[in-house]
């Protein structure tokens, strides 16, 4: 947040809390905005509206609030060596009475032309109120040496511009008298105690007099650091009591000198004070009432000797309002129009000698209506109650609870600024308070719906104690009933992976038996052989029977006993046949046999390597269960282990 991005002569800075105490003291409620910036809320001054009364300076605690002047422009422009010369205000002398000289003196030696002090200005000022109030009969005019007043009724108050009193200020009188009457062609800079006298050299009215306006504060901060100081230096033209203006009710002094303490001059100050007797003060003039000689009006309370551009130590002391007394007292001994033994009456003749040289209208002034875009708006009936109920204020006593928290003085107030978009329902305490109320009983409503959830899952946590209990338990019979199912499925494992070995020794005994099975058929086809040749040779013993009964046939009586060997041979010729033939049969048959038990034999390895392979797959998918049922196990461990915490929470 920097000067920069701010209109205006008068700024806020990073320091700015937002503590409303600059709005509370502002006479013009739409000159403070309150935005937000970095997540807080801060008060700016909007540089169209401010009036540049300096109340702000005064209120804020934290230094927030700066201002902008002419300073560094001169002392740059002095460096460069373009010709300057000084207007010197009066307060300055009375401020600085022991070093100012030595001051005017540093500035002459940087390259400052002349001096001349604005009281000589006052002093025409005086002259030219009094001649023109007199000769124009124009009673209830409003004094304008303060530029702050000059800003409010021209931006605020247009009703009152015919009041203003049309003669210009001190300053400008001595400008204009410089530049016209003395021929000083050189730029002009005002050695001021205010900071508003830059509005009044800028004024299109004015422009061209001054080009400079240096405040004390800014002036003495740059004189002190850079040791700006030489041999003594005064002002150059002899004044009057115009070296009282900066005091209060120095305008109202100067015309009871000339005009007599008879005529009723209302005297006005304070920054507040001033405007809020302006405003009733246009109701007078508008209602035709009765007025005073003339209102000598100035923003500051103690006048511009404690103006809004001295230095702060400055305000805290009263020994510059004892400074400019001396002076006083010192003006009125002079001779002339300001000789203390003459009747006002002949006061007013020597002064109005004394300026016989000069043309009135050379320091007649004019103003200007800036009201356009600048008066402020007030919400009708229907805006106001809309602002009041989004700010949750639904009764007129709710409405008129004026704390002034906000920095505006009623509560109606706040709701035209929120109008004019200069502030925020945020602002307002009661607004904060009350949502703050509602949102302490929506937590409260939250706390008993929480507190209701909390038993609620208290209830729910001890079923889940319960049931974590139980499950517990369960885990506990299930690692136990896991583990006895890895030992068995180990067991069976082990098991399965002997019967298979067993099945292995029968598949090997299988085939030995098939191997003892050809031995055995090998050894049939051997006896059929052995079978056939028995045949064969008993068929040739039957042959040879046969022949040998042949021969005992014919050899008759002496064949006899042959023939019955002859019998015999045959009859064991046919019994060695039969037996041959039955061993034969009987062969075929154990062949057969043998044939179906080698196939029965076969089908037997086949179904063992069936068996077999199913063992291996058994003993695989046992080893895989075992494998699992470890790692359900250990599954189990860490949810039990994750209750057991859960409990525990």
């Amino acid at each position: 947040m920097t000067k920069e991005n701010q209109k205006g002569m008068i700024f806020t800075n990073e320091k700015c809390i937002g503590c409303n105490k600059c709005i509370s003291v502002c006479p013009v409620i739409t000159a403070n905005k309150a935005v937000e910036m970095d997540g807080r809320q801060i008060i700016q001054v909007d540089g169209d509206k401010c009036i540049a009364c300096g109340a702000c300076f005064d209120a804020c605690e934290h230094d927030a609030r700066e201002f902008l002047d002419d300073t560094e422009a001169f002392f740059a422009d002095l460096k460069k060596g373009i010709k300057i010369s000084l207007l010197l205000a009066p307060a300055f002398a009375a401020n600085y009475p022991g070093e100012y000289k030595a001051v005017l003196g540093g500035l002459k030696k940087m390259g400052v032309n002349r001096i001349i002090s604005v009281s000589f200005g006052a002093d025409i000022t005086t002259w030219g109120y009094v001649k023109y109030i007199t000769e124009h009969h124009f009673t209830g005019g409003i004094s304008q040496p303060c530029p702050a007043v000059v800003n409010y009724v021209e931006h605020y108050i247009p009703e009152l511009i015919p009041k203003l009193v049309p003669v210009q200020s001190p300053l400008m009188c001595a400008a204009i008298y410089a530049k016209k009457y003395m021929k000083i062609t050189d730029k002009l800079a005002f050695i001021s105690p205010c900071i508003a006298k830059k509005d009044e050299i800028m004024d299109e009215n004015n422009k061209g007099y001054v080009s400079y306006n240096v405040t004390f504060n800014h002036l003495m901060a740059y004189v002190r650091k850079n040791n700006i100081k030489a041999g003594p230096v005064s002002d150059e033209i002899e004044y009057g009591l115009g070296s009282i203006y900066p005091m209060p009710g120095g305008l109202k002094e100067n015309v009871y000198w000339f005009c007599g303490a008879e005529v009723f001059i209302r005297q006005i100050e304070g920054e507040k004070h001033a405007y809020e007797f302006l405003e009733n003060y246009k109701k007078r003039v508008l209602g035709n009432k009765e007025l005073p000689f003339m209102v000598d009006a100035l923003n500051c309370s103690q006048g511009c000797i404690y103006g809004t551009g001295i230095e702060e130590e400055k305000s805290r002391t009263e020994d510059t309002l004892y400074e400019i007394q001396r002076i006083k007292a010192s003006s009125k001994k002079h001779r002339g129009a300001w000789g203390a033994k003459l009747s006002p009456k002949q006061r007013l003749a020597s002064l109005n000698r004394q300026f016989r040289a000069l043309d009135i209208n050379d320091f007649y002034r004019k103003y200007t209506d800036k009201s356009r875009g600048n008066a402020i708006s007030y919400p009708g009936a229907a805006e106001l109650n809309g602002i009041f109920r989004s700010m949750h204020k639904h009764t007129e006593e709710d409405r008129s609870i004026d704390c002034s928290a906000c920095g505006y003085k009623t509560c109606k107030d706040m709701a035209a600024a929120i109008y004019n978009d200069c502030n925020n329902k945020q602002n307002c305490i009661h607004y904060i308070k009350g949502r703050v109320e509602r949102e302490k009983e929506e937590v409260q409503e939250i706390s008993r719906q929480i507190e209701e959830k909390n038993i609620e899952i208290q209830h729910k946590n001890d079923v889940i104690s319960t049931m974590v209990a139980e499950a517990n338990e369960s885990f506990a019979a299930l690692n136990i009933s896991i583990g006895e199912m890895v030992c068995g499925n180990n067991s069976n494992a082990e098991e399965s992976s002997n019967i298979s070995s067993a099945m292995l020794d029968v598949v090997e005994f299988c085939n030995s038996m098939k191997d003892s099975f050809q031995t055995i058929n090998d050894l049939l086809m051997q006896l059929e052989k052995n079978n056939n040749s028995i045949t064969q040779v008993a068929s040739q013993t039957n042959l040879l029977s046969l022949n040998a009964s042949i021969e005992a046939a014919r050899a008759g009586e002496a064949g006899k006993g042959f023939a019955v060997v002859a019998q015999e041979i045959k009859s064991l010729s046919d019994s060695s046949k039969d037996t041959a033939q039955d061993s034969n049969k009987n062969k075929n048959e154990i062949v057969v046999a043998m044939d179906k038990l080698a196939g029965e034999s076969q089908h037997l390895i086949h179904i063992v390597d069936e068996v077999n392979e199913r063992i291996s797959n058994l003993a695989a998918s046992t080893q895989e269960i075992a494998a699992s049922a470890t790692m359900i196990g250990e599954v189990s461990d860490e949810l039990k282990g994750k209750f057991e915490e859960l409990n525990r929470i």
